[in-house]
């Protein structure tokens, strides 16, 4: 047995119900062992045993419920790119047009019903609405209905479609009716009007789900186009996918680093916050491993590939991504398992109706029979369905905006109110996210302003992180450069430079045992508290004797220890992670107020660290900042990031705090509870109008009163369920709501 995993694209999938459809057809399938959609990015992970079946299999059973399998091309960006922009595209201009034909249809339909030739003007009107903008609904809904499913189309297309054959037959026909007693009311306005809704909210729908796949586009983004390799003793650049594992390849200063592999030459400081989340380089010898997409800050060096491809780091955090983005469901997926059963319900009910009135129904029956089974399709009609997450969502978004707080849409926000664990990246989240001088200790007796201006204008002509730390700490204080005659820059120790005779030293404690240079005991006692503190001691020296002491960190926000508190006041469970060492972030967590934290944590541990807490029956939101904790924010329950950090890691979140403020979490997640409140009182409003209107239109109050629903209140009804959901949804900007 040959088992395989493989993704393919997918075809043709609208709704979180058409997922479910390609889904459950593909696991059933014959030597299926699993399959997995991903919505977000039209993609599927199929493990299947590829003795018993492959993709054209599978391919030929999806075409037949309307849907299509293709090899993908993870490369070719432009290509799905263009293809999504192209569907866009696609659904507004329908979405458009649907609107102008409905626009006077609509005006006619409430106004000037009665005015010359209203009905014909209206038919005309609306013919092209439902056979050229509305036609997937009713090609989806006929293909479900052939593999005995029902979704949201089924609903769109069952009522539309019978208010719009019921009005035609009307139109030409209006004497059927009238010599019945009844007057032939016509509902092209409720079919167009619905037709268009919907559109509008499959329109806002997909340009929020083609930006869920923006982090995937820009993390592919990060890798290099070329590289510098040695073939043959001779260096030439290739591009990157070229290369292949026992290529030495060659980094300057500056340069990303192609694919992962082990330094063979050379002593480098590495930008490795992509993967840590750290801004403080690390510093790589010989027999250290470099990662791909990482940057070489200074010294030039010879690695040897080892892992390239599909294999690299950054291919990687792009697949757990990817699958993290998978492993969502969204709240639309709810409302289809609604419409899965309520839809074959009103029809059932529609029939039975039907049949009963026919048959035992005063005269003339069958015109009973035929106003009843209408009445009921039209009022069970979904336009408030449709409306009920998109007009939430919208104005949640807006009343985020305004509290400095972008919400993307509603996936995972159904489980904001659910929260119990939040787990907050250190640096960029907790901390301010980038090294700050802290602390300051002279031992120059007075002397401290003009060795600071020499110091000034030697690290400002350093590109190290603690240097720029040190530039603008000084800046600050009003330090005025002064003047020296040589720099240079010591890879992995410091700087030296010289002013006249004197020579000056400024690095860590190994930089000034090598140059012999004595250390006071009292700095020598500071700088060991610093380290306990998970602080950099930065020694200045003049000649051979310290003079300065200063401490480098990543300081903690303001308000991140209240913000901590007042979680764990809201019930919330706080666990902090950081790729940084253990020491320094036992030190931030204890000045936060969080108890449970994990040290040294890379992409893949910190992805681990939710999916355990998730095993464990944990509801949780992640805050991060960064590359490497985009597939963390990808896969919690509700991912949050700060704005102040990577592009990639707000398009791999659901929320996002514009300024960074800490504060903000706490707001974000009562505005996501409020959101989703709000869709679920809009389910319900959508749906108690049909719950009670139904059996009214079908009869049920005939016998005992007399009355009949008419076909027009039926509408009025439907139209009035969507009206209660927009109101609903706009007292959501009204609310109060605030950390």
């Amino acid at each position: 047995m040959g088992l395989v995993k493989e993704t393919w694209d997918v075809e043709g999938m609208s709704c979180a119900s058409c997922a479910t459809s390609v889904q459950n057809i593909l696991a059933n399938y014959e030597g299926v062992h699993s399959a997995k959609v991903n919505l977000s990015i039209n993609s599927v992970v199929v493990e299947y045993d590829e003795e018993e079946t492959g993709l054209s299999d599978l391919d030929k059973q999806l075409r037949q419920a309307g849907y299509s399998l293709a090899a993908r091309e993870t490369a070719d960006i432009k290509t799905r790119e263009q293809r999504e922009e192209k569907q866009l595209l696609t659904l507004r201009r329908r979405f458009i047009f649907s609107a102008i034909l409905t626009l006077p249809v609509f005006v006619y339909g409430m106004f000037f019903m009665h005015a010359p030739y209203a009905n014909w003007i209206m038919m005309v009107l609306t013919f092209p609405v439902i056979t050229v903008m509305g036609r997937d609904f009713f090609i989806i809904a006929w293909k479900k209905a052939a593999h005995a499913q029902a979704s949201m189309e089924t609903l769109v297309a069952v009522g539309t479609g019978s208010a719009f054959l019921f009005s035609l037959f009307n139109t030409f026909f209006p004497g059927y009716l009238l010599e019945r007693g009844h007057y032939p009311h016509v509902y092209y306005e409720a079919a167009a009007v619905i037709i268009t809704l919907i559109l509008l909210g499959r329109f806002l729908e997909k340009k929020a789900k083609s930006k869920t796949s923006e982090s995937i586009k820009k993390l592919m983004g990060l890798q290099p186009v070329s590289a510098r390799v040695i073939i043959d003793g001779n260096i030439t650049d290739i591009p990157v996918d070229k290369v292949i594992p026992g290529h030495t390849v060659i980094v300057r200063p500056g340069e990303k680093i192609p694919v992962d592999g082990t330094l063979l030459e050379g002593t480098a400081w590495i930008d490795e916050s992509m993967i840590t989340g750290e801004s403080m380089p690390v510093e790589k010898n010989p027999g250290d491993k470099v990662t791909g997409s990482t940057i070489n800050g200074a010294g030039s060096f010879n690695f040897v590939a080892e892992r390239v491809g599909s294999d690299t780091m950054l291919a990687r955090i792009i697949k757990l991504v990817e699958e993290a983005q998978g492993s969502k469901a969204g709240i639309q997926a709810m409302v289809d398992r609604l419409a899965g059963v309520f839809v074959p319900v009103v029809i059932l009910i529609a029939i039975a109706g039907f049949i009963v009135w026919n048959i035992t129904g005063p005269p003339p029956s069958f015109t009973y029979a035929v106003v009843t089974s209408v009445s009921v399709l039209i009022i069970a009609c979904p336009c408030a369905l449709g409306l009920a997450t998109p007009t939430a969502l919208m104005v949640g978004i807006g009343k985020g905006a305004d509290l400095g707080i972008l919400i993307r849409e509603a996936q995972s926000l159904e489980l904001a109110e659910k929260i119990d664990t939040i787990v907050l990246d250190k640096t960029g989240t907790l901390t301010v996210g980038k090294p700050e001088v802290t602390e300051y200790v002279s031992n120059t007796n007075g002397n401290d302003q003009s060795l600071e201006g020499l110091l000034l204008e030697a690290e400002s002509r350093s590109e190290h992180p603690l240097g720029q730390a040190i530039v603008r700490y000084l800046s600050a204080k009003g330090t005025k450069p002064s003047k020296i005659d040589s720099f240079n820059s010591i890879t992995g120790r410091g700087i030296e430079f010289t002013r006249g005779v004197r020579r000056y030293l400024a690095g860590n404690s190994d930089l000034l045992e090598e140059n012999n240079v004595t250390i006071p005991a009292k700095l020598v006692e500071n700088a060991l508290n610093f380290e306990k503190k998970g602080k950099t001691p930065v020694f200045i020296s003049i000649g051979g004797k310290a003079e300065m002491l200063l401490a480098v960190s990543d300081r903690l926000r303001e308000n991140a220890a209240d913000s901590v508190s007042k979680m764990k006041k809201m019930g919330l469970e706080v666990h902090m992670l950081t790729g940084d060492n253990r020491e320094t972030a036992r030190v931030i967590s204890e000045m936060a107020g969080i108890d449970k934290f994990v040290a040294n944590a890379i992409p893949d541990s910190k992805l681990d660290y939710i999916k355990g807490l998730q095993s464990a029956g944990k509801v949780v939101a992640m805050v991060g900042d960064g590359i490497n904790d985009s597939p963390a924010l990808t896969r919690a329950d509700l991912g949050i990031a700060m704005g102040s950090g990577t592009d990639i890691a707000v398009e791999s979140s659901d929320i996002t705090i514009i300024k960074g403020d800490i504060d903000k979490i706490i707001t974000a997640l009562k505005l996501s509870g409020e959101t989703v409140k709000t869709i679920r009182q809009n389910l319900f409003w959508a749906f108690i109008y049909n719950v009670t209107g139904i059996p009214i239109a079908a009869g049920i109050l005939y016998p005992f009163t007399g009355y009949l629903l008419n076909p027009m209140l039926a509408g009025a009804a439907m139209a009035f369920s969507s009206v209660s959901v927009i109101s609903n949804s706009l007292r959501l900007k009204h609310r109060k709501i605030q950390a």
